[in-house]
């Protein structure tokens, strides 16, 4: 897997996840105006490995 930085058409920064088959597998979901908040967007969820999963699914509403 791999990080993508780019720029948009209007020229906000953005990230996307690649998988080995180049299938997205998650982006930023808006753009950034400063490279540097983008690329604390990637360390964000790089470090995502260690957060729990809830199934949402089994809750009580």
């Amino acid at each position: 897997m791999r990080f993508e930085l780019y720029r948009d058409a209007p020229g906000h920064w953005r990230w996307r996840l690649r998988a080995q088959n180049g299938n997205v597998v998650a982006d930023s979901g808006e753009g950034y105006v400063r490279r540097e908040d983008c690329e604390h967007g990637i360390a964000l969820v790089r470090q995502s490995g260690t957060v729990p999963v809830v199934d949402m699914t089994t809750q009580i509403a």
